[in-house]
């Protein structure tokens, strides 16, 4: 069976939830299509190329997982509700245009605090990063 992300929507209130604790509780979190280990889409695999870069500490949660109520959840936080989006210490950045803009004008690393990385406290494949998790169980 083909993952359809229209047929797993989530409540609204669940979605804004998901969004609001990620933001707080991550350095930088990225709101992407897919996760970290399989991109959906070429501008989410374009944005976890140019964080991964300086912040491989980058929390990922999957959109995909309920589309429509993400865009709504995002863009009450950011304004965008295109996906990927980017935020850092609860601030938005961008999208993959802006994070490549940003790469461009050699001020990526500086956004993205790339000096305040801990190479210790980097997580592994597969380890709690203490942020929200980046699957979350389907309703059905």
């Amino acid at each position: 069976m083909a993952f359809d992300p229209m047929d797993s929507s989530m409540e609204q209130d669940a979605v804004n939830e998901i969004v609001q604790k990620a933001i707080e509780n991550n350095d930088v979190v990225l709101f992407m299509k897919g996760d970290r280990r399989m991109p959906q889409c070429g501008f989410s695999q374009r944005a976890l190329d140019l964080i991964t870069q300086y912040r491989p500490d980058v929390h990922t949660v999957d959109a995909l997982q309920s589309l429509d109520e993400f865009r709504v959840a995002l863009e009450a936080e950011s304004g965008w509700e295109t996906i990927p989006q980017t935020f850092v210490n609860g601030e938005f950045v961008g999208g993959s245009d802006i994070l490549a803009e940003l790469e461009e004008r050699g001020e990526l690393a500086d956004e993205l605090n790339a000096d305040d990385v801990d190479e210790d406290a980097v997580p592994q494949e597969g380890a709690d990063d203490g942020g929200v998790d980046d699957e979350i169980e389907s309703p059905f």
